[in-house]
C-alpha cells in the first residue's frame, strides 16, 4: 500500500502521538488548548472537560495536546500526571490510586527532591480522604446522630482542612503548573464515576493544578444524578469551569478513513469479486450510515480482519462487508438473516410472485418492528444485498433469472448456494467454542466447580428444547488427551460425572441413550490412558462416592457386556474390557448396595432409567428381591402412578418419517423444526416384575381420577394403549402401529 494510503489508516493498536498523523481534524483544537494551558496561571486550580461520545477520538486529541505541550520551553512545561481510572476499576479505592499516581510522578527525576515534602503530604491526604465516610445525602442527618461516625468525620475533616492548607501553600510556592489528565472516565461504573468526581471536587481548588478530563457527558451526567440532591448536570457544572465539546469529524472524513481501512483488508481479493461501482455505492450510501465515530470504524475493521481472510475469494467482498456491518452494529438483523436463509435468498419471478409477497411482508415486518433503532438504515442495507427484500419494502420486482446468473458469478449472498459461506465463522446456537471448552475444562481441578458448571449447562436450554450440556459432552470426547486433561485431573472429572450424570440425563429426557453413550465414551477415553489397576481404583472411588445411580449402573452394564454379561455375546475378548472381571465384581457389589439403598428410600423411582436399573438389579441378585420391591411400590395407587411414570420411555424426532425410518433428521437450512415426541411404555417390558392383568383395571380407573399431572396422564394412557394393542395382536414395536405422537 502506498504511503499516502497508509496515512489514512485508523488502528486500535495504539493512539497516534504525532499531529501529522491526524485523520480526524483534531490537531488545531489540541494546539490552541495546549497554548491556553501554557499561559494559564490558576490561583485556585482549574478543571477543564472535553466532552465527546464514547469512541469519538478523545484519547487521540489528548495525545496531540501532550505533543504540543512538550514542544514548549522545558522550564515552562507543566508537570503532566496521567491518571486513567479505568485501569484500577474494581480493584481499589480510586482516591488512593489518584493520589498515588501524583506521588509517583513527583518521585521521578528532577522532581524527586523538589517535591519530596509535598509527595508525603499527598500520601497523608489520600489516607484521610479514603478513610472519611461520605454520608449519603438521601439519608436523613438524624440517622447519623448518636454514633461515633459523626465524631470521626469531623475529626478527619479538621485534619483534611489543615493538610490541604499546607499542600496549597507548597504548590503556591513552587509556581510550576501540574496538569492532571484523566481519560476513560466513561468506562467506569456509575459508583466509580461518583467516587472519582468526589475526589476531584475535594482537591479541585489546589493552586497551580489544572485538571483535564475527557468523557462522554451523557454517561457521566446520568451517573452523577442525585448527588447532594442535584441533577447530574448541575453537579457537573459545579466542578467543571471550562467545558469543550469535541469537534467531531465529518461523515465524509469518516467514510474516507473507512474506505482506506477496507482497502487494506481486501488486498489480494480476486478482481472479479471487486465491482468498483457496486462497492462505491454500498460504501458511501449504506455501510457508512452505521459509522458515527472513529471507534465504529475500528470495531468493523477489527472484525473483518478476523472473518474475511477465511472466505476471501469465496464470497462477494462487498456483500460480506455489508453482512459483517450488520453483525457488528445490528446483531438482531444479522441473526434473523443467518437463521432464515429461505426468507432472504432468491431472485426470480417464480419466487417473488404476488402470492408470496404477503407472507414475506408479514415475516419481515414482524422482526424489523422489534428493533429499537437504526430501522431505516438497516432496511436500506438489507434491500441492497437481498433483492427479494426490495419487493417487500420497496415494491420493485426482479424479472427472470438473467440477474441470477450474474449474481452467481459474483458469489452474491442472495444466491442460496453461497449464503452459508458468509456465516462460515458463526457458531450455531448452543455451539460451544474452543475457548469456552478450555475454560470449562479448567474447572476440572475442582470436582465441585466442575459439577456445578455441568448443572449450569444442563439448565441452559436452546430454542429446540435441548440443553447445552448435550453439545458439551459431544465436544468433551475430543478433549480427553493429556494436553487438555492431565492424568491427575481424571479422578475429579469422574467424581463429577458420577455425581451429576443423572441430572444431565434428566435434562435430555428425549435423548437419554445418547447422553449415556456420550458419558461412557468420555469415561472410557479418560480411563484408557491409565493402567488397569489405576482405572479400577478411580472407578471404585467415583462409584462409591457417586449419587447418580443411573449413570453408575449404565457404566456397570457396559463393562459387564464387555465381559459377556447382560445378554451380550459370550465370546467377547477379555482384553477389550476396561477392567478385569474380578474388579467388575467388586464394582457390581458396590452398585448393588447403592440400588438397595435407593429402593428402600424410594429415590429409585426418580431414576431416569428405571427399567434398565431393574434389569441389572435382577441380574446382580435374584428376581424375587426386585419383584418384592415392585409389588410393595405399586400396592398403593400413588406408587403405581409413580412407577409407570418412571417407566415411561421418551424420544423425539423432527419429522415422523425420520422417526419411522430411523433417520437422524437434519434441517439443511438450520431452521429449528418442531420436536415430535414419541412415548413408549410397553407392558412386555414390565412382565418380569409384575402381573399385568392385576393392574390394568386399576390403571384405567386411576386415569379417570383427579389430580394427575399431564405427564402422569400420558404415562397411564400409553400403558393402556400398548396393553390393548398387544391384547389385540398388534405390535407396539411396529412403527406403523404407533398411535401416540405429540408435537411441541
Amino acid at each position: 500500500m502506498a504511503n499516502s494510503e497508509r496515512g489514512h489508516h485508523l488502528s486500535s493498536d495504539k493512539v497516534p502521538k504525532d499531529p501529522e498523523q491526524d485523520l480526524l481534524g483534531y490537531k488545531h483544537f489540541a494546539k490552541h488548548l495546549s497554548e491556553s494551558i501554557w499561559k494559564m496561571a490558576p490561583p485556585e486550580g482549574f478543571v477543564i472537560a472535553i466532552y465527546g461520545p464514547w469512541g469519538s477520538g478523545k484519547s487521540t486529541m489528548l495525545s496531540f495536546l501532550e505533543y504540543y505541550i512538550k514542544q514548549m520551553p522545558e522550564s515552562e512545561q507543566p508537570i503532566i500526571v496521567h491518571f486513567n481510572p479505568w485501569w484500577f476499576s474494581g480493584h481499589e479505592d480510586l482516591t488512593i490510586r489518584f493520589f498515588g499516581q501524583m506521588q509517583a510522578v513527583l518521585s521521578k527525576g528532577e522532581w524527586i527532591k523538589e517535591y519530596k515534602v509535598l509527595k508525603n503530604k499527598l500520601a497523608d491526604l489520600a489516607e484521610l480522604v479514603a478513610k472519611t465516610p461520605i454520608p449519603d445525602p438521601t439519608i436523613q442527618a438524624a440517622a447519623y446522630i448518636g454514633g461515633n461516625i459523626v465524631s470521626r468525620i469531623l475529626l478527619n475533616q479538621e485534619n483534611i482542612i489543615d493538610l490541604k492548607s499546607s499542600i496549597s501553600k507548597e504548590l503556591e510556592e513552587k509556581q510550576r503548573k501540574i496538569l492532571v489528565i484523566i481519560d476513560d472516565i466513561d468506562r467506569l461504573t456509575a459508583e466509580e464515576i461518583k467516587q472519582l468526581f468526589r475526589v476531584i471536587k475535594a482537591v479541585a481548588d489546589f493552586p497551580n493544578i489544572i485538571y483535564l478530563l475527557a468523557f462522554d457527558k451523557d454517561i457521566v451526567i446520568k451517573s452523577l444524578d442525585g448527588i447532594q440532591g442535584k441533577t447530574g448536570e448541575a453537579y457537573l457544572e459545579k466542578i467543571v469551569q471550562l467545558p469543550f465539546e469535541l469537534p467531531l469529524p465529518s461523515k465524509i472524513t469518516l467514510c474516507k478513513i473507512l474506505h482506506y481501512n477496507l482497502e487494506e483488508i481486501l488486498a489480494g481479493t480476486p478482481e472479479d469479486l471487486l465491482d468498483d461501482r457496486y462497492r462505491s455505492n454500498m460504501y458511501l450510501r449504506y455501510i457508512c450510515d452505521f459509522i458515527d465515530t472513529p471507534r465504529d470504524i475500528i470495531r468493523l475493521t477489527n472484525t473483518l480482519k478476523v472473518t474475511y481472510p477465511s472466505v476471501k475469494g469465496e464470497v462477494n467482498s462487498v456483500d460480506f462487508i455489508s453482512i459483517e456491518t450488520l453483525r457488528v452494529f445490528c446483531p438482531l438483523a444479522y441473526d434473523i438473516i443467518r437463521r432464515n436463509p429461505q426468507e432472504f435468498t432468491g431472485v426470480g419471478v417464480d419466487i417473488l410472485d404476488a402470492s408470496h409477497v404477503k407472507d414475506d411482508e408479514a415475516f419481515h415486518n414482524s422482526w424489523i418492528n422489534e428493533m429499537q433503532k437504526d430501522i431505516d438504515k438497516t432496511k436500506l442495507l438489507i434491500r441492497n444485498i437481498f433483492p427479494r427484500l426490495d419487493t417487500v419494502w420497496g415494491g420493485g420486482f426482479y424479472g427472470g433469472f438473467d440477474r441470477g446468473s450474474t449474481w452467481r458469478k459474483e458469489r452474491r449472498i442472495c444466491i442460496q448456494g453461497f449464503f452459508p459461506t458468509y456465516f462460515h465463522l458463526t457458531l450455531p446456537e448452543g455451539i460451544i467454542s474452543h475457548t469456552e471448552m478450555k475454560a470449562i475444562l479448567a474447572l476440572s481441578e475442582d470436582s465441585r466447580a466442575f459439577t456445578s458448571k455441568l448443572q449450569e449447562l444442563a439448565d441452559q436450554k436452546r430454542s429446540d428444547g435441548t440443553s447445552k450440556v448435550s453439545e458439551f459432552l459431544w465436544r468433551f470426547a475430543d478433549y480427553t488427551t493429556e494436553d487438555d486433561i492431565p492424568q491427575d485431573k481424571i479422578p475429579q472429572i469422574l467424581n463429577a460425572l458420577f455425581n451429576v450424570g443423572d441430572v444431565l440425563l434428566t435434562s435430555e429426557m428425549g435423548d437419554i441413550s445418547r447422553i449415556n453413550s456420550q458419558l461412557d465414551r468420555i469415561i472410557r477415553q479418560l480411563l484408557l490412558r491409565l493402567d488397569e489397576s489405576r482405572r479400577f481404583d478411580i472407578l471404585k472411588g467415583s462409584i462409591s462416592n457417586g449419587c447418580a445411580i443411573s449413570t453408575i449402573f449404565y457404566e456397570i452394564y457396559i463393562i459387564g457386556r464387555q465381559h459377556g454379561k447382560y445378554d451380550a455375546e459370550k465370546n467377547v475378548i477379555d482384553s477389550s474390557a476396561i477392567i478385569s472381571l474380578e474388579h467388575l465384581n467388586v464394582l457390581e457389589n458396590i452398585a448393588l448396595e447403592k440400588i438397595r439403598k435407593a429402593a428402600k428410600n424410594k429415590s429409585l423411582l426418580k431414576a431416569p432409567t428405571l427399567l434398565l436399573l431393574l434389569y441389572i438389579w435382577q441380574n446382580l441378585s435374584d428376581e424375587n428381591e426386585v419383584n418384592c420391591w415392585v409389588k410393595d411400590v405399586i400396592s398403593s395407587d400413588e406408587g403405581l402412578v409413580m412407577f409407570l411414570e418412571s417407566a415411561l420411555f421418551i424420544w423425539y424426532s423432527r419429522d415422523i418419517m425420520g422417526a419411522i425410518l430411523g433417520r437422524s433428521y437434519q434441517d439443511p437450512t438450520g431452521v429449528h423444526k418442531p420436536r415430535i415426541y414419541h412415548y413408549r411404555l410397553d407392558p412386555k417390558s414390565l412382565e418380569p416384575y409384575l402381573d399385568l392383568s392385576q393392574i390394568i383395571d386399576r390403571v384405567k380407573g386411576i386415569l379417570l381420577s383427579e389430580g394427575l399431572t399431564e405427564y402422569q396422564k400420558i404415562a397411564l394412557k400409553q400403558f393402556i394403549d400398548e396393553y390393548e394393542m398387544r391384547k389385540n395382536g398388534r405390535d407396539p414395536d411396529n412403527p406403523m402401529d404407533r398411535a401416540t405422537w405429540k408435537s411441541e
